[in-house]
């Protein structure tokens, strides 16, 4: 019982400390709320911000698919976006005329892909065509955690990821994409059958086009590297889609911009 002075003595000098600090913690509360909801604020804002830069906006475009410069189908191209910054870019094509219509052909094309800067950094892709002769299938599967690339195209193949890397129906949008950014030369790392292949495409110059769409002063560009003739017509001021498209060589055929809108 001697100590309980002494103790009732201490405690008189700490316990006004502690009421005075636990006054203090009381009074920044709502600093701290405050600070969350501003916090809270300014990650939205960069949220919005992200989503409002995305390079190429969201739309549906439909064009007449044409071959010799006869019409033999019609495509549906999508680009839309979806959760943690994924993309999905669609080509759905469909034969309505000539031998395309007899065989009931119809080929699907999606990808998935995140943007990277200016370049669609591919996820996924897979292409499906069926006919009444045949059926052919082609994937490509992007594994970011292991970075390797792997490719179901007649057995299968892997190979190394490299920062930025697609696929070859992503290229119209890295065109795109770089347009708007004011880029007139293009160096894309495109994952093909066994490996990554650098192709290369430039600005032609500027051009009149007439599509069912209507007449748009166009930017043509053309791939440069000796690979599969390919020549497209953009107005990136105007539509985040190709005006025109003509793709040469073993897959050859021509698209032509009919209408599109936004999302």
């Amino acid at each position: 019982m001697d100590g309980l002075p002494a103790r009732e003595a201490a405690f008189s000098i700490v316990a006004p400390r502690l009421l005075a600090t636990f006054r203090a913690g009381v009074a920044t509360m709502p600093f701290v709320r405050r600070s969350l909801y501003a916090l809270g604020l300014a990650l939205v804002a960069v949220c919005a911000a992200a989503v409002a830069a995305a390079p190429v906006p969201a739309f549906t475009a439909h064009y007449r698919l044409l071959r010799d410069g006869s019409q033999i189908g019609t495509a549906t191209v999508t680009l839309v976006q979806g959760r943690d910054n994924t993309w999905t870019y669609t080509t759905a094509s469909r034969g309505t005329s000539g031998l395309a219509s007899l065989l009931g052909a119809n080929v699907k094309e999606e990808s998935t892909f995140q943007w990277v800067g200016n370049l669609p950094q591919g996820d996924s892709y897979d292409y499906s065509m069926d006919t009444a002769l045949k059926q052919k299938h082609r994937t490509v599967r992007f594994d970011w955690r292991t970075h390797t690339i792997e490719v179901n195209d007649r057995g299968i193949h892997s190979f190394a990821t490299q920062p930025g890397v697609l696929e070859r129906h992503t290229v119209p949008l890295a065109l795109i994409a770089g347009l708007r950014a004011g880029k007139t030369t293009f160096a894309l790392p495109v994952a093909v059958r066994d490996r990554i292949q650098l192709q290369h495409y430039r600005v032609r110059g500027h051009q009149e086009v007439s599509v069912p769409a209507g007449t748009f002063q166009a930017i043509d560009v053309t791939r440069t590297d000796g690979g599969d003739p390919f020549e497209a017509w953009f107005a990136p001021e105007q539509l985040p889609v190709p005006v025109k498209l003509d793709q040469r060589g073993k897959d050859e055929f021509s698209l032509e911009l009919e209408s599109w809108s936004k999302g």
